[in-house]
């Protein structure tokens, strides 16, 4: 139960964090933190929480990434739909927290409110196939980052930075395209709160190419430098 709980805090601040700073202070009157300073609010939510959380459950805080793992052989695969749903039930606290704040300011609407999306809802207008061919290759990359920088030969103690600068890096290149999901919990809890009838509709990309992209990688770097080797 402590990992669950742990997922579902670590989840939380991942979607309060990342998203907050999306909704609250990307565009904010002259002050803006922009793409750049989302993608950096993404990366150390993660950093944080790898470090906070990182031994009581691994710190996934992604569905895609514990079924990388698991195919990756190291996470116990009973362990997933638990951790699924404290993932999912966490991002969806999240964004509840922040609906609760920014609905606090008078004439405040909330648009997409950090939904990802693609067609018109894609923040540079890119097309399906351009946001699924996106979301795999960023998630491939992540569980690369995450299986290599935890492996039992990688330098201790810096697999957190690794994962979250991964992490910055990717919403630096994809925040265009899709705003960014490789993330299942993230992109659900977005696409719950969000203005109008596209967000859920949409859904299914950023289920289906991250968990497909995280699956690609599991068998990848399970083949590359299988932990059983050592």
């Amino acid at each position: 139960m402590r990992k669950l709980i742990a997922e579902f805090i670590g989840t939380l601040w991942l979607v309060l964090g990342g998203c907050g700073s999306a909704v609250l202070a990307a565009a904010y009157p002259e002050l803006g933190i922009g793409f750049t300073g989302v993608a950096l609010a993404f990366g150390l939510t993660v950093v944080t929480m790898a470090y906070a959380i990182g031994h009581i459950s691994g710190c996934h805080l992604n569905p895609a990434v514990s079924i990388g793992l698991a195919l990756g052989g190291r996470f116990d695969k009973k362990d997933l739909l638990p951790y699924i749903i404290a993932q999912i039930l966490g991002g969806i606290m999240g964004a509840s927290i922040l609906y609760l704040i920014v609905s606090g300011k008078p004439g405040f609407e909330i648009g997409g409110f950090a939904a990802n999306g693609f067609g018109e809802h894609s923040p540079g207008g890119y097309n399906m196939i351009s946001a699924f061919i996106t979301e795999v290759v960023m998630t491939f990359m992540f569980l690369i980052i995450i299986l290599g920088a935890t492996h039992s030969k990688a330098p201790k103690g810096m697999a957190g930075l690794a994962i979250g600068l991964g992490l910055t890096l990717i919403h630096l290149i994809s925040i265009p395209v899709t705003n960014t999901s490789v993330n299942p919990a993230r992109s659900t809890s977005q696409a719950l709160f969000a203005e109008g009838n596209w967000a859920i509709p949409q859904l299914w990309l950023f289920w289906l190419a991250p968990i497909l992209g995280a699956i690609i990688a599991g068998v990848v770097y399970k083949y590359l430098s299988p932990e059983q080797n050592d």
